[in-house]
């Protein structure tokens, strides 16, 4: 496990952003949050971190990125040895099957649906923040093959 637990949120919108990092709070976990707005501003966050600190603990994953499918990143993301082992929940809006099998499919680790009330999303955000960074164990690092 980490030294001290971090999510890396990937959503578009900053407005979902926002939500979603006071829910964190309301939630009272002492969780480092970053942000990215799409697929490539997140891979060179993770290359650089790569350096210096632990992966995070886990990637919080928006399905329609503007810029870039979620199938996408995760295909990139899972083909490079260093971070092929972060977890990823695609946390999203999409409640569509087609969705969620090509979420699984590209290496998903979980699939939820984003809750409907700013109170389900506090309950949502500290079930699975907690579970991802207390419980979950991953390998660090994990190193290329290459």
């Amino acid at each position: 496990m980490p030294d001290h637990a971090s999510i890396l949120l990937i959503d578009d919108s900053p407005g979902e952003c926002e939500l979603f990092r006071q829910a964190l709070a309301q939630a009272r976990l002492d969780i480092a949050l970053y942000t990215e707005h799409d697929a490539e501003a997140a891979l060179h966050f993770l290359a650089n971190r790569a350096a210096h600190e632990s992966p995070p603990s886990v990637i919080l994953l928006d399905w329609h990125l503007e810029k870039t499918r979620g199938d996408q990143f995760l295909t990139r993301l899972r083909s490079h040895g260093r971070f092929a082992s972060i977890p990823v929940v695609v946390f999203t809006t999409s409640d569509v099957s087609s969705d969620m099998t090509a979420g699984y499919a590209s290496g998903a680790n979980s699939y939820v649906v984003k809750p409907g009330t700013f109170d389900e999303l506090v309950q949502c955000v500290g079930v699975m923040c907690r579970f991802w960074t207390n419980w979950n164990v991953t390998p660090y690092p994990v190193e290329s093959q290459c």
